[in-house]
Formats: C-alpha cells, sequence, structure tokens
C-alpha cells in the first residue's frame, strides 16, 4: 500500500519537485546574478638588467566577470597585472602585452589591450657636482675654495654623483647644485641643498617614476662651501653678431638677425672683466643661403675668461631684395 502510495503519478511528483528546485535557483541566481566591472591595477614590469622602459602606464584598466558575491571582493590585492620585458632590445617603441590574472579562480578577466613602450640602455655615469653661486655686487668668488662635499662616504669630496637611466637621457648630462641668495660674505656653509640634473631638453625631473626601472641618483643633496673677497669675478655681457664673411647671393638680402643667447655671464680677474664690455661672434658665410638659416658658433671668450654656454646661435632672416633681380642660377 505505501508502494502505491509513492509510485502513483509519480510523473506529477517529480515534476513538482524538479519546478521547486529550479524556483529556489532562480531566487539564489537573482540575488547573486553574474556580474562585470572594471578596476584600475597596477602593472608590475619584468626588465633585463641592462634595459630600462621610457614612460611605461604605471596601471591599467581591467575588466572581470563572476557571481555577485565574489566580484565583490575583488581588489587590487587579489588581481595581478604584469608586463614582461624580458625580450625587448634598445631601439625603435615596441607592443607589449598585459597578463592579468585572478587569485580567485571564480573570477574570470579580460586582458587589457598591448602598451606602446620606448626601449633604451640602462647606464650609470659619474657627475661631478657643480655650483651655481652668484656674488653681491662688489663681491667676488673664489672657485678654487668653492666645493661641494657629499653628506656621507663613500662619496669623494668634491662630491661625484652617480646617475643611471636611459643612455638617451645621457646627453650633455650635468648635475648642480645652487647656493640659495647672493654672496656677500667671505665663508658661507650651506648644508643639504638639492641636486638638480638637467640634459640637453632641460631639467630632469627626479620627482616622479617615468621608467622601468625607475631612474636613481644615488646623492640628491650637497654641503656647499664657498669663499669670497671684495671685487666682481663675474659680469653679464651682451652677444654680438659679426658682419657675415660673404653676403647672400644677389637678389637677396639680410632682413633681420637673433643671437641666441642675447648675453652671457663671463668670469675671471676683475681687471679683465672690466675691459670686456661686449663679446663679437665670428662671421659666418651667406654667400649660398637665399632663406632663413641658423649658425652655431663658438663664443671667443678672452684669454683668462670663462663663460657659459660655449656656442651661441645666430639665425638670419633673409628676404629677395625688390630692387635686384636675383642672379641667374
Amino acid at each position: 500500500m505505501s508502494m502505491t502510495l509513492i509510485t502513483n503519478e509519480w510523473r506529477l511528483k517529480l515534476l513538482a519537485f524538479a519546478l521547486g528546485v529550479l524556483m529556489l535557483g532562480a531566487v539564489a541566481f537573482s540575488q547573486n546574478p553574474p556580474t562585470t566591472k572594471s578596476l584600475t591595477v597596477p602593472l608590475h614590469y619584468t626588465v633585463p638588467p641592462n634595459i630600462v622602459l621610457i614612460n611605461p602606464p604605471a596601471q591599467a584598466n581591467v575588466t572581470y566577470s563572476g557571481l555577485a558575491d565574489v566580484i565583490s571582493h575583488v581588489d587590487t590585492s587579489n588581481l595581478i597585472a604584469t608586463v614582461n620585458a624580458t625580450g625587448v632590445l634598445p631601439g625603435s617603441p615596441v607592443r607589449l602585452n598585459i597578463v592579468v590574472r585572478s587569485l580567485d579562480q571564480r573570477v574570470q578577466v579580460q586582458n587589457p589591450p598591448p602598451i606602446a613602450v620606448t626601449v633604451d640602455t640602462l647606464q650609470t655615469v659619474t657627475l661631478p657636482v657643480q655650483i651655481n653661486a652668484r656674488a653681491a655686487p662688489g663681491w667676488s668668488i673664489d672657485p678654487t675654495k668653492t666645493l661641494a662635499t657629499c653628506p656621507g662616504a663613500p662619496n669623494p669630496n668634491p662630491c661625484k654623483v652617480h646617475f643611471s637611466g636611459p643612455v638617451s637621457w645621457e646627453t650633455n648630462l650635468s648635475a648642480t647644485a645652487s647656493l640659495p641668495g647672493l654672496v656677500n660674505v667671505n665663508t658661507i656653509d650651506s648644508p643639504n641643498q638639492p641636486v638638480l640634473l638637467s640634459n640637453s631638453n632641460g631639467t630632469i625631473d627626479l620627482s616622479s617614476c617615468r621608467t622601468q626601472p625607475c631612474v636613481n641618483l644615488d646623492v640628491t643633496s650637497v654641503n656647499l662651501h664657498v669663499e669670497a673677497a671684495p671685487g666682481a669675478s663675474s659680469s653679464t655681457v651682451p652677444l654680438l653678431d659679426a658682419p657675415p664673411s660673404h653676403p647672400p647671393p644677389a637678389g637677396y638680402r639680410v632682413t633681420g638677425i637673433t643671437v641666441t643667447p642675447a648675453t652671457v655671464v663671463i668670469n675671471g680677474d676683475p681687471a679683465v672683466l672690466g675691459r670686456i664690455r661686449s663679446i663679437s661672434l665670428p662671421p659666418v658665410d651667406l654667400s649660398n643661403s637665399t632663406s632663413d638659416a641658423s649658425f652655431t658658433v663658438a663664443i671667443p671668450y678672452a684669454a683668462g675668461v670663462t663663460g657659459s654656454p660655449a656656442n651661441a646661435t645666430v639665425r638670419y632672416s633673409i628676404a629677395q631684395n625688390p630692387n635686384v633681380s636675383p642672379s641667374p642660377p
């Protein structure tokens, strides 16, 4: 009798059981649906020891999906994005893949698009620290008794710093520390002055990491010692262009001249400096110039006088002379 009760209309009973399971699953599914979100995660780079990547992105936007209760626990601690650059060589920009993995196997991730980076050689160079000190009117700085010392061993005195970074950043690279204010006493000691790096493109910003690995300067501040005496040892004088050694071709004329820089600071014996009112640049040949032309020339500092920079640029604006016909070719 009991078996009959169980088997009687068993199809209806099985259907009711299946519907109950489906309803239970539907309720659970509605409370924990599949979800897709995105998150900005840091990028972890693997780079060979002699290679540096320039301007690589520090992070990427990652799309991930899974059930809602699982997704709610995803953050940057369990979503890892890596970039493998072990096979790159210095040269043209390359594209690198970003590989993302989740520490939770229930989370599915989508890799972001590849990134483009510039690859360069990583090199360490040694730089003496140059001191930028300005004398007040009536005072002269003794360069033989002006030096920068490193705050700790094993760096030598006068201080030399070591910069590790891309070879392309090391053209005309220099390290400078500036003495604040003007020198108007016999002796000044100024500790912990920052070291600034500059190259052909200007000052290098070390406050943010623009490379992988990050560029490094082993000494970031130095102690400055400056000695001075009454009497001017530097002055600012203008640079003057000289008449061209040969003028432009017939039918053309110079309509404007620009000298860059317009002035330079010279240093030396006060007696010598007192006789220098300007510096004339060497002449240039314009015989083949029928349009605007620029020339880089060496600045002829007098004997016993130093100055910066070493070169100047003279730009000539050249146009046709409306009163003269150009020479036939």
